[in-house]
């Protein structure tokens, strides 16, 4: 899996994240990440989606937390990842 680190913005502390699956929809991308690079251990799933401007230098994410977006991109990640229920 391809790790990204991000800076928190509140604390400024790096967080490493492993990316499983991305899509794109309606325009906009959604990363689904994990905490663990090990695919045997349960791990905390999150759902980001991107919020950077097209000119921007570096990415922009933030945490789905929208009840109904949340469920409506769970849906299609669990539809790419055939092995992955994600609870929401």
């Amino acid at each position: 899996m391809e790790k990204i680190i991000f800076t928190m913005e509140d604390t400024k502390e790096n967080v490493e994240f492993f990316i499983m699956e991305q899509t794109r929809v309606s325009g906009v991308d959604y990363l689904l990440v994990t905490d663990t690079e090990d695919e045997e251990e349960d791990g905390t799933c999150y759902i980001l989606k991107d919020l950077s401007a097209s000119e921007d230098a570096e990415a922009l994410y933030e945490i789905v937390d929208d009840d109904e977006e949340l469920t409506y991109v769970s849906r299609i990640f669990e539809e790419l990842l055939e092995d992955v229920t994600i609870e929401r």
